[in-house]
């Protein structure tokens, strides 16, 4: 079995600065983390590992994702690449989707891609089943733990508003994860670090694609964001405390001279 696990990283702060000539994040210079909706793809897919099967991670970003990819390799992967070129930056959905799925087909066969239901930076939880439409393959999403792979079928617990279901593909197949809460992420001993250096990490360009570059990056994009703000402060609160009876009554009487009620 082959996997590929799509992995992204993301800022660790709440400091985010946003370029104000293409509206995207300024990931250069930033602190940063393997997203976590991305950490638990990736050990899904560890925790199926056999004998004889490979694990590939690959990201786009730029040259600081190594980072990212380096605890990959650490925490179980097997080998890891990095799509990183001026001409993928500014992408929107579409446009990573577009380029993670000219890396899978340049990887060659494949049994199952694991990824993360969202990254934390963006939530639009699109590009799994952006790439899974691109590579014309099914897809199971709101994954909380692939149960098991027999032959040629996969099947896996999803979670619903009402509980949870039970589903079954065929593969080739993606899997999106959401992180479920029992989930503890691994943390990588120093000897997994030491190891993961002696492993296999490619950085792939724009030039290793037979595709024409207006396809990636913010030129590839079908959306492009207008304007990116912070949400307006809320005015201070009101705090009633005075008896309960009367604390309310002050309540319903605001409530309703502000016609909320």
């Amino acid at each position: 079995m082959r996997y590929i696990v799509c992995v992204k990283q993301v800022p660790d702060t709440n400091d985010v600065k946003i370029d104000p000539e293409t509206n995207t994040l300024v990931r250069e210079g930033v602190p940063s983390i393997l997203n976590p909706f991305d950490q638990f793809a990736l050990e899904e897919a560890i925790k199926m590992k056999k004998d004889g099967d490979e694990i590939i991670a690959i990201s786009m970003g730029p040259p600081q994702a190594k980072k990212a990819l380096m605890k990959c390799l650490a925490l179980g992967a097997d080998k890891a690449i990095l799509l990183s070129d001026r001409a993928f930056a500014g992408a929107d959905t579409w446009a990573t989707a577009i380029t993670l799925a000219t890396a899978i087909k340049k990887i060659g066969k494949f049994d199952v891609i694991f990824a993360g239901l969202q990254a934390i930076d963006g939530d639009t939880a699109q590009v799994g089943p952006e790439i899974a439409g691109q590579l014309g393959i099914p897809q199971i999403t709101y994954v909380e733990e692939v149960l098991k792979i027999e032959g040629k079928r996969l099947e896996a617990k999803t979670v619903t508003d009402d509980g949870y279901n039970i589903v079954e593909a065929k593969l080739p197949v993606l899997i999106a994860g959401i992180t479920p809460s029992s989930f503890e992420p691994s943390n990588p001993a120093m000897r997994a670090i030491l190891m993961a250096k002696k492993k296999p990490l490619e950085t792939w360009t724009v030039a290793d694609f037979d595709v024409d570059k207006e396809n990636f990056g913010l030129e590839g994009s079908l959306t492009q964001v207008i304007k990116v703000y912070p949400p307006p402060i809320n005015e201070k609160g009101v705090i009633y405390a005075d008896e309960p009876e009367i604390a309310v009554k002050n309540l319903f009487d605001k409530l309703s001279e502000d016609l909320v009620i």
